[in-house]
């Protein structure tokens, strides 16, 4: 029996739908009932946005001249460009990729479809061969999937295409350029248009997405349509019950937390929305063209006592670093890599016990479930109500128990003919312990971690 706690408390809503409460509100006030939805697994999430790169075309190279021709008066478009490789090689990707697969690494890697017009990914690559292409592709599929989330980052990260010829526009003003389109207002259908240009390119080439990256200024003249064209383009070309995207990024004391947009309740089923998912810091390995100096020391020191990761982390916020794809290559040397390296290794020296690695879209679905999860409590029970399933939902909740089953109907109200399927959570000794499937008692609380399914989920407490 509790020690206190659930036993006094009223149901606060009715279990019939997710659909009520706005979700820029709380779904409960955790001071009425005491319950909280912690962290996933009572850790702080980390991850690592990967921008601008693609497969073998060094992007830093060939953005360079168009930027430039674009921008003649910056000089930061005015860099030695022809020196540089045609090429970031996929055997970079391997070492990569292998060492955070290591280290438990995860995140988003941008995979531009039609990379700076040298060529279109699901046709032809000029200066490799198909087969290079071909493989290059897999490496991709085989390698990063598993950890990493794929998103278009627009079509070419450079010139804006002409959606009814499939060429560039002829002239190189800001205005045709992506990282700035558009500059003037466009409707939700056409910018959703443009998104899934971009969507079924990779498609084309077997490459799952559940979400887009914005190129630089892209889309932030028509920032209230945005989040619905993602959502229509996303929901359109890959049918995912829960779209994200990336292109904002949390400075100061600016709230990280995911977002949710483009909210619109459906009666009786899943609402539609999109989470907008925040980096946390700014891009210090090597620049986005590979040629800047790495400070690395900006996201961790060598002890992890400061830098923006650092600071993340004992706030408890989500730790969401980001840099650029050349910045990771510099040019052959791998400085940008190399100081990543260090980063990871003094977070994990510190917080590997506080901290879980996770994929952009983990971190999108496990904010969604926590803001929009309906959860009422009765008598040493609670039931929730939620509109997506979510790996590792941990729950907090007052007093002392020694059992807690967990039943799940996959439904918004059990009926006698579903299947309901009971759980017993195992007890841990640890917080530090606590995966799905358990239950931590500390001293006043019980902190349950468990697959939530979408639809109805008790919680019995013994």
């Amino acid at each position: 029996m509790a020690a206190g706690g659930l036993a006094i408390h009223q149901s606060i809503s009715p279990l019939t739908s997710w659909a009520g409460p706005s979700p820029k509100a709380p779904q409960q006030d955790p001071n009425s009932t005491g319950i909280q939805v912690e962290l996933p697994r009572g850790r702080v999430p980390l991850s690592f946005i990967i921008d601008d790169s693609t497969c073998l075309v060094n992007m830093g190279k060939f953005c360079m001249p168009q930027f430039a021709a674009t921008y003649p008066q910056r000089a930061d478009y005015q860099k030695p460009w022809q020196e540089w490789p045609d090429e970031i090689p996929d055997s970079f990707v391997r070492e990569f990729g292998e060492w955070c697969a290591e280290h438990g690494v995860k995140g988003k890697y941008s995979i531009v479809p039609y990379p700076a017009c040298v060529g279109w990914l699901d046709r032809v690559l000029p200066g490799w061969s198909q087969q290079q292409l071909r493989e290059s592709i897999q490496l991709v599929q085989k390698l990063m999937l598993p950890n990493w989330d794929i998103h278009p980052e627009m079509i070419t990260h450079t010139r804006v295409i002409d959606l009814k010829t499939g060429r560039p526009f002829q002239d190189y003003s800001p205005a045709r350029m992506e990282n700035s389109y558009p500059q003037q207002d466009v409707s939700v259908d056409y910018l959703a248009s443009y998104l899934a240009y971009a969507l079924r390119i990779l498609k084309n080439c077997d490459l799952p997405c559940e979400g887009i990256t914005t190129p630089g200024g892209f889309g932030s003249r028509v920032k209230d349509k945005l989040p619905h064209a993602v959502l229509e383009a996303v929901r359109d070309v890959y049918s995912v019950d829960l779209p994200h995207y990336f292109k904002y990024i949390a400075e100061g004391d600016e709230d990280p937390h995911p977002r949710v947009e483009a909210f619109h309740a459906r009666d009786g089923g899943t609402p539609d929305l999109v989470m907008n998912v925040l980096a946390g810091t700014g891009d210090w390995f090597g620049g986005w063209d590979g040629a800047e100096e790495s400070r690395g020391s900006l996201y961790s020191n060598e002890d992890a006592t400061s830098g923006r990761m650092v600071e993340l982390i004992e706030k408890r916020q989500p730790a969401i670093m980001l840099c650029h794809w050349p910045g990771m290559y510099c040019g052959g040397s791998k400085e940008g890599f190399h100081d990543f390296q260090e980063v990871v290794i003094a977070l994990e020296k510190r917080f590997a016990n506080q901290t879980l690695w996770m994929k952009v879209s983990e971190i999108a679905r496990y904010w969604a479930a926590k803001e929009l999860t309906r959860i009422s409590a009765t008598n040493n029970a609670v039931q929730l109500a939620a509109p997506f399933a979510c790996p590792a939902f941990t729950l907090s909740l007052p007093g002392r128990f020694s059992k807690v089953v967990v039943t799940q109907s996959g439904h918004p109200e059990p009926r006698q003919s579903d299947s309901v399927e009971k759980i017993s959570l195992r007890p841990v000794r640890s917080l530090t312990a606590l995966q799905p499937g358990c239950f931590f008692q500390s001293e006043d609380r019980c902190i349950s971690c468990f697959d939530l399914p979408a639809g109805r989920t008790d919680l019995e407490l013994q």
